[in-house]
């Protein structure tokens, strides 16, 4: 017969176990017989966390708009300066002359000058517009520097000028062509021109229709040449130019103005300083007047 002691404590420890079991699976009861129906086991509930609330994403700022692209204005393109008008300074005496004395408006650049005085040129040289084109040889259109400061104006070709279709070559300009060096300048530094292209029958004086004919020529070579100043020589130059009707005695060294715009100096064409070497004095100092009017020193003697 087994020991009670020790049937109770397997019976102790069997307790013991199924306690242990039932904590473990959360089960209650006590367990039944093999075959007898089962009472279906209340789920037991999956403890769940509450679901934390997903916190919002944090805003990204704003990216900044970029502003709107303006190219800049481009910069202006300097301006040249306009040049200030050349106002000569014509000595003491003559100072009303000076007050108005400008230079002719440019109108074109130097090549467009250049190349309008050739066509013009060209024009005289086929110009039938009065009598003296009847007998010329040629035309004789002007010699010298085109954008010179200082223009001589005479009173029309003669035979030696037909002939070679130069103003100035004979006797006559070869006494000019010492004045011009005698104020400073060399030969082609200066502009010359008369105020008739055509040889006048016996060199004589051109009449006031023939004149008149050739004015467009002469004033259109002055406004492209622009000279700062102009020397006519003998009593026809000053009236081609001017109208003026005086005597060239009456008028030598008295400044005069061609279209309100240039100085003139009326003088004694070098033809009759020819005939009247005593004259000579009296150019000089008409020419001196002018280098002073243009700031060059002039030479002694004449």
């Amino acid at each position: 017969m087994n020991d009670p002691r020790e049937e109770l404590a397997e019976i102790a420890a069997s307790v013991r176990a199924l306690v242990e079991w039932y904590d473990a699976t959360g089960v209650s009861g006590l367990p039944r017989s093999e075959g007898a129906p089962r009472s279906p086991a209340a789920p037991t509930p999956a403890v769940v966390a509450p679901a934390r609330a997903a916190a919002p994403p944090p805003a990204r700022a704003a990216a900044p708009t970029p502003p709107a692209f303006v190219a800049p204005a481009p910069a202006p393109a300097p301006q040249p300066a306009a040049p200030a008008p050349q106002r000569l300074v014509i000595p003491e005496g003559r100072a009303a002359v000076a007050a108005v004395a400008r230079p002719l408006p440019a109108a074109t650049t130097p090549d467009e000058r250049r190349t309008r005085l050739a066509l013009l040129a060209e024009e005289a040289r086929t110009c039938t517009r009065c009598v003296l084109s009847e007998k010329r040889k040629q035309a004789v259109f002007a010699r010298g520097n085109p954008f010179a400061e200082l223009c001589f104006v005479g009173e029309g070709p003669g035979a030696d000028e037909d002939a070679l279709g130069e103003p100035f070559v004979g006797a006559a300009g070869q006494l000019l062509d010492r004045m011009i060096g005698a104020m400073g300048f060399a030969r082609d530094e200066v502009y010359i021109c008369n105020v008739v292209k055509c040889r006048p029958p016996d060199n004589r004086k051109p009449e006031r229709d023939e004149m008149a004919a050739c004015d467009p020529f002469l004033h259109q070579q002055l406004a492209l040449v622009q000279p700062k100043v102009i020397v006519a020589l003998g009593a026809t130059a000053v009236a081609g130019m001017l109208g003026a009707t005086d005597g060239i005695t009456r008028m030598r060294g008295k400044w005069k103005l061609y279209r309100g715009a240039v100085p003139v100096m009326p003088t004694f064409h070098p033809a009759y300083l020819l005939r009247q070497p005593a004259a000579k004095r009296d150019v000089w100092s008409d020419l001196q007047e002018v280098m002073r009017l243009l700031g060059k020193a002039p030479k002694a003697g004449g």
